[in-house]
């Protein structure tokens, strides 16, 4: 047996069974166990009990650790492999990722690739301010979007690394650069207990779904579901209060979708498009070809009036996922198409239909039918002021009153966030990332506070700001003439 920098196995193995017998009786001494596994495991908590104890604690208090059958539990050398045997090689500890909790977790990873968690980090990476922060916000530090976005897998290539169909991967380039959060699934099931109870809370939701530009928490907290699972106790099963993953994680199921996605937007229909051709006739040589390239279908409870497709169609363009010709950029395909940001019809009514049947669990159809349909409601009302403030601000950039920074490709861009220039530009993004986000997503969270004084009154208000200060503007610019 090899002697180790910290001391023979027999010491460590007396180590390992003594903090075992404190924590819990975790293991079987009756099962038989491979016995070189045993003495590395026993080397691992050993040292560990003195180096990080608190780890060696959850892990011996975990799911894990404790099945039926001993020689069934995940062992540290399952997760970090057993390359890493001395203090100073501690960095061939492998960190584990999605992959390896597949090995066991087969239908859960399947159904987290296919969602929104997944997509996250690709997401982020597709906002163009992004990409201008400091590195300790942006690379490990995870001190700002990167913090919750690490749920996404990283290396992911689309549109902008010329892969214009399905995302590629890049072979583990990205996140070779990354030594920790290139794991999903703890963001939810914490280390080292890894506990399926705590994935259910709500709270395990709380610490991404909150703040500045998505809320959920405080909308779920301080509206009637969270307050009765409060009140009841934070009870996980038979609760008389839906919980975050009791509506957006039905039965468990790991893609984490909603029909109106995180921004409240859908791809345009076909049908949409060609009906603007009789309201807008100036507009028809590329409202027929922008139709071509979308799919055919109508969405259930929100067929557009031509009114609110032409709204949509500004705030788009504002985004730089339309271009001024109203045609699809890259930015569409790596944000709409691949990042999965927007619904088309078929996805959106399977989705819709399978939210409504749950809430219809305990409340009547009817009932149902109108909170979904007036939630549509608030959103059309919105998406009607955000593009009025659009339009003035494209018509400042049209008559020469601002001017496109250099290195934008639109203008004005969203997208640019807190980067724009101009403080009726800081108004756009502050319509588009809080108040219209606070606006759609209290309505559907029941939360009455948040919609209006958090959401609709803010937006009014700075689209009222933007057409004053737009007014000015013009006139300074005409007095300098």
């Amino acid at each position: 047996m090899k002697k180790r920098r910290w001391g023979s196995s027999l010491v460590l193995a007396l180590g390992w069974l003594f903090t075992a017998g404190l924590a819990q009786a975790a293991y079987n001494e009756e099962a038989v166990v491979d016995m070189e596994d045993r003495e590395k495991q026993a080397d691992c908590i050993g040292c560990h009990s003195n180096v990080t104890p608190g780890v060696v604690k959850q892990w011996l208090d975990s799911p894990m650790a404790n099945t039926k059958k001993r020689n069934d539990a995940v062992t540290c050398v399952n997760c970090h492999g057993a390359e890493h045997k001395t203090m100073e090689d501690h960095a061939k500890a492998a960190m584990p990722t999605t992959e390896t909790c597949k090995e066991c977790h087969k239908t859960q990873a399947k159904q987290m690739k296919k969602g929104k968690h997944h997509l996250a980090w690709f997401g982020m990476k597709s906002q163009i301010a992004w990409h201008g922060q400091p590195g300790a916000i942006t690379k490990e530090g995870y001190r700002g979007c990167s913090g919750c976005h690490k749920i996404g897998e990283k290396g992911l290539k689309g549109i902008m690394d010329g892969v214009s169909g399905e995302l590629q991967h890049d072979g583990g380039e990205e996140a070779s650069h990354y030594r920790y959060g290139n794991a999903q699934c703890d963001n939810c099931h914490t280390r080292h207990t890894f506990r399926k109870s705590e994935a259910q809370d709500p709270r395990a939701c709380s610490n991404c779904h909150m703040g500045f530009d998505h809320p959920q928490w405080e909308m779920y907290s301080t509206a009637k579901h969270g307050i009765i699972w409060q009140i009841e106790g934070h009870q996980e099963e038979n609760s008389r209060a839906p919980t975050c993953q009791s509506c957006h994680m039905m039965e468990g199921d790991h893609e984490v979708v909603a029909p109106w996605g995180f921004l409240a937007l859908r791809i345009p229909t076909k049908e949409n498009v060609l009906a603007l051709v009789d309201a807008a006739p100036a507009l028809e040589p590329q409202l027929t070809k922008l139709a071509a390239a979308l799919p055919s279908g109508n969405y259930v409870d929100v067929d557009d009036d031509p009114e609110w497709v032409l709204d949509r169609a500004l705030i788009l363009q504002a985004a730089g996922i339309l271009d001024a010709d109203l045609q699809p950029t890259k930015r569409f395909v790596e944000i709409v198409v691949q990042g999965r940001a927007a619904r088309g019809p078929e996805e959106f009514n399977e989705l819709r239909l399978k939210m409504k049947n749950h809430c219809n669990q305990c409340h009547a159809k009817g009932f149902v039918d109108q909170h979904f349909r007036a939630s549509d409601e608030i959103i059309k009302a919105a998406d009607h002021e955000f593009a009025k403030a659009i339009k003035v601000v494209q018509g400042l950039y049209a008559d020469g009153i601002l001017v496109k920074p250099d290195h934008w490709e639109f203008a004005p861009d969203l997208l640019q966030y807190y980067d724009a220039k101009t403080k009726i530009e800081q108004e756009l993004y502050l319509i588009m990332l809080e108040y219209r986000q606070r606006t759609f997503q209290g309505a559907f969270h029941a939360n009455n506070d948040y919609m209006h004084w958090y959401g609709w009154a803010p937006l009014k208000t700075a689209v009222n700001t933007i057409l004053e200060e737009a007014k000015k503007m013009r006139a300074e610019h005409k007095a300098g003439k």
